[in-house]
């Protein structure tokens, strides 16, 4: 076979693809990786900070992870699953001046939460922040919140789509990183990087792939871009698919950055401890004090406030992070920090954000951008997953799915 005619071309190598590629290849079809990037992983990012630490830029935890097939993948690769509690389970984990409303926190969410998870399955769907009560002060907070796990302020977020989600509760971490569990897919695959897909044209018998570095050929492509990705590329496919540009566009990439800071006087906080930096307003930081013991202070923005603070990039996230900790612990504590990294997910332009949420009344569009077309074009990645999504192992499992989808109707056509 030429080297550029393929069973099937995955585009992306994030945890769709990779789990895609390694379908197709246990199962002995050809089959290329195209990747815009020049590393593997997608939104799963590991990196060495200066100090030494690993850190993940985009997701780190294991949700639902008692039967999240990433912790088997990353225990396949020697990786240390660590199963310790998170902290915004966990009231006494609050430090600071904060700590005495932490139960208040956790009860008012857990409202909320029953709000959303008991609403009728036939109720029309709204915003959900239809379903914050009236007179709870602790609404900002709620709504901060929101950002973190929707990357989104929970006006823009739709009921029916919150309320799908399933998660088991149970969430662990992967000491050498999530984002290099998810890399370490890429070990022995095919895949090509540095070479995005210009547009994918399905009018003749093969699909043909158009790329900076020329045209490939294949009986299927299973696509894994990101939904923003997708609703800003209406030219990407020929003939055009306005039904998957108008379904991604529906489901847009909320924002959720991290910055890591040394902490230069660890011994002063426990251990996978945290602190909201203002609990009256939803414009606010998480910060998590040693994760996993080690020296270091993760910050966590979501939201508008997270893109707002990429315009400044890693000094201007470190002086608004540092701002509301010297609020939260004194002037003293501008020498206990120094910054260390951070990405805006929003201005990568391979991602345009962080991860999926429904608007109001367009929690269906997760099925239409799944759905397959022509029995060659399908479609993978945590924004197809109705169930999964925002997560690395929603796309991890959407990325097999599409394999096998693909399989089977390449053994339909042989026959």
């Amino acid at each position: 076979m030429p080297h550029d005619e393929f069973d099937v071309v995955v585009v992306g190598a994030g945890a769709a693809g990779l789990a895609a590629a390694r379908r197709l290849g246990a199962n002995g079809l050809s089959h290329i990786v195209l990747e815009a990037r020049d590393r593997p992983g997608g939104r799963a990012w590991t990196v060495r900070l200066a100090n030494g630490e690993a850190a993940d830029l985009g997701c780190g935890w294991l949700h639902s992870a008692e039967t999240n097939p990433l912790a088997g993948v990353a225990e396949s690769q020697a990786l240390t699953v660590d199963k310790s509690p998170p902290p915004w389970g966990r009231a006494a984990a609050q430090v600071g001046p904060h700590r005495e409303r932490a139960g208040a926190f956790m009860e008012a969410i857990g409202r909320f939460r029953e709000r959303v998870e008991t609403r009728p399955a036939d109720a029309p769907d709204v915003a959900c922040s239809a379903l914050l009560a009236p007179d709870e002060p602790l609404n900002p907070l709620i709504d901060a919140v929101s950002t973190y796990y929707s990357g989104a302020e929970l006006e823009k977020v739709s009921a029916v789509d919150l309320q799908a989600y399933e998660d088991s509760g149970v969430n662990w971490r992967v000491r050498e990183g999530l984002g290099a569990a998810v890399a370490g897919l890429a070990r022995g695959a095919a895949i090509r990087y540095s070479c995005p897909v210009r547009a994918i044209d399905r009018r003749g018998a093969r699909l043909s792939i158009e790329t900076d570095g020329g045209t490939l050929t294949a009986a299927a492509a299973i696509v894994t871009l990101p939904s923003d990705v997708i609703a800003a590329s209406p030219d990407l496919f020929r003939p055009a698919l306005p039904e998957k540009t108008e379904a991604a566009s529906r489901l847009p990439l909320g924002l959720a950055d991290k910055l890591y800071m040394e902490l230069l006087a660890p011994g002063d906080f426990p251990v996978d401890s945290r602190a909201f930096g203002d609990m009256g307003r939803r414009a606010t930081g998480a910060y998590q004090f040693r994760p996993l013991g080690r020296p270091l202070v993760e910050g966590y923005f979501g939201g508008e406030l997270a893109q707002s603070l990429e315009r400044g990039g890693l000094a201007g996230a470190f002086d608004f992070a540092l701002g509301e900790l010297v609020g939260l612990f004194g002037g003293d504590f501008r020498r206990a920090v120094r910054p260390l990294a951070f990405h805006g997910w929003r201005s990568d332009p391979f991602a345009m954000g962080a991860y999926s949420y429904a608007r109001p009344g367009f929690a269906g569009s997760r099925l239409t951008l799944a759905a397959a077309v022509d029995d060659r074009l399908f479609f993978a990645g945590e924004a197809c997953s109705p169930l999964s999504y925002s997560t690395a192992h929603g796309a991890y499992l959407t990325g097999r799915a599409a394999a096998e989808a693909a399989m089977r109707a390449l053994r339909r056509g042989a026959r």
